[in-house]
């Protein structure tokens, strides 16, 4: 059963037909005595809640009903409706326990997709995920592991790709978020349509307009033709925004506006345009943190993570290691014809106790260069130990001659004596001189996208060349 809170009979009729015609029960009250009157008989699957029940237009009303709600039926989905909606009411409302907020003159299929994503996550969760069953259910091609941690996540997600809920992917560099949002799209009803990524964090404050919501002809100087933004692109599909806590202030704004309205206008044009999106979001950045320091707008954290999924490093999953090993390996077999190539089991051990702060793309890079550089089928610990850095997680070593990234990398300075913008002012500059600026090995050496590595350079003011 459906529960419409609305004062309004006009509202009342016209969301009751709508969701009747999707095939739902539906029940209705005007204002809070209504409501408890009903939840005294039976207990609905969503409650769509309107925000106002008098002259007064703040939202307080709704605010008051949904935080009496939430103590009596915490499970059960509430989706807020307004037609005097505000930034500041969508952030209290999700704060409270809204699970989505949709204003006045809504659209129905927007609305309605929006119930049945809020039904969907609302079921139970099966517990003891087996990767063999998941596999069977979903296509997780490219993941590697067996590790409980990851098998949560994989369980979530085909939970949720069906959906079209928005999703928020954290993770320290190199955990393999891209992985993860192509695993979402490629199992959502959207998988024959578009997927889009977009690197944010390479995208200057200038050119952010142009890149996502295109331009027309004359918008500006060398606007020649027209051009489609990422967003038109993405149209019917899912559009991977990565990097997200590396957007300025002022391109957060109009990001928020296209994920509340669905709509945007190209540079240079007054013609608005609607677009059908699944959004899915990544950042390495603690974005909690930075709403609290106001780098980062609290109204589109909240609109981008209705569901977040974190992903673990490589060494809180050591078990998985000689997975991925064997997986690289098996790629590279076909890849430079060497049909015999293996580990040996003394290499696998030894690979799974590295503390590998880049992740699996350090895992993956480091792999990969041993295989190139070892004639030999069956790779052992020699061999690797001459192409992946091993760090003592307890006291700075000497890394063993000048190989690798690792010939740049400094002891940890005292507790106190440095902060975090100071060490990734220095690490920059040193792997800078290292690598004689060659921004791409820089990039690889300091685990971030050449993109981002740009914005940090121009950030310090250390100058680099666009040519390798």
């Amino acid at each position: 059963m459906l529960l419409i809170i609305d004062d309004d009979i006009a509202i009342q009729t016209s969301l009751s037909l709508l969701f009747r015609k999707e095939g739902f029960m539906v029940r209705v009250a005007d204002g809070p005595f209504d409501t408890f009157e009903i939840l005294n008989e039976e207990t609905p699957e969503l409650i769509l809640l309107d925000m106002n029940f008098s002259v007064d237009t703040s939202g307080d009303d709704g605010l008051r009903l949904l935080r009496r709600i939430r103590e009596r039926l915490p499970n059960v989905p509430v989706i807020l409706i307004t037609g005097w909606g505000s930034i500041d009411l969508a952030v209290e409302g999700m704060k409270a326990g809204g699970k989505d907020f949709i204003t006045k003159p809504w659209k129905n299929e927007y609305l309605v997709q929006s119930v049945r994503t809020a039904l969907n996550l609302a079921q139970t969760v099966p517990s003891s995920p087996n990767r063999r069953k998941l596999d069977q259910q979903f296509r997780f091609d490219n993941i590697v592991g067996e590790d409980p941690n990851l098998l949560a996540i994989l369980t979530t997600i085909g939970r949720v790709a069906p959906t079209d809920a928005p999703v928020l992917i954290t993770g320290e560099s190199g955990t393999g978020k891209e992985l993860i949002a192509e695993a979402i799209h490629q199992n959502s009803r959207r998988q024959r349509q578009p997927f889009v990524k977009v690197n944010l964090g390479g995208i200057s404050s200038t050119l952010f307009e142009s890149e996502l919501f295109g331009h027309v002809k004359g918008a500006f100087t060398d606007a020649k033709t027209d051009r489609v933004g990422r967003f038109e692109l993405a149209n019917k599909g899912s559009i991977f925004l990565d990097e997200i806590g590396d957007l300025d202030m002022t391109s957060q704004v109009k990001l928020l506006r296209v994920l509340q309205d669905r709509t945007f206008e190209p540079l240079g044009s007054s013609k608005s345009r609607t677009v059908d999106v699944r959004i899915i979001c990544a950042t390495n950045r603690n974005l909690e943190e930075m709403v609290s320091k106001g780098q980062f707008r609290e109204d589109l954290f909240y609109r981008i993570n209705l569901i977040t999924v974190h992903l673990p490093a490589l060494r809180e999953r050591p078990g998985d290691i000689p997975l991925l090993v064997s997986y690289f390996v098996d790629n590279l077999k076909t890849i430079y014809g060497r049909p015999d190539l293996k580990v040996s089991p003394t290499a696998q051990k030894w690979l799974k106790n590295l503390p590998l702060p880049g992740n699996i793309r350090q895992l993956k890079n480091g792999v990969e260069r041993t295989v190139l550089l070892s004639s030999n089928d069956e790779l052992q610990v020699d061999d690797f130990e001459r192409n992946l850095t091993q760090i003592s997680t307890s006291t700075p070593q000497a890394p063993r001659g000048n190989t690798g990234d690792a010939a740049f990398r400094p002891s940890l300075p005292p507790v106190g004596t440095m902060t975090l913008e100071e060490m990734e002012y220095q690490m920059i500059q040193r792997a800078m001189a290292f690598h004689q600026n060659r921004v791409t090995k820089v990039a690889r050496a300091l685990g971030i996208t050449r993109f981002a590595l740009y914005r940090r350079l121009e950030k310090f003011g250390i100058p680099y060349s666009t040519e390798e």
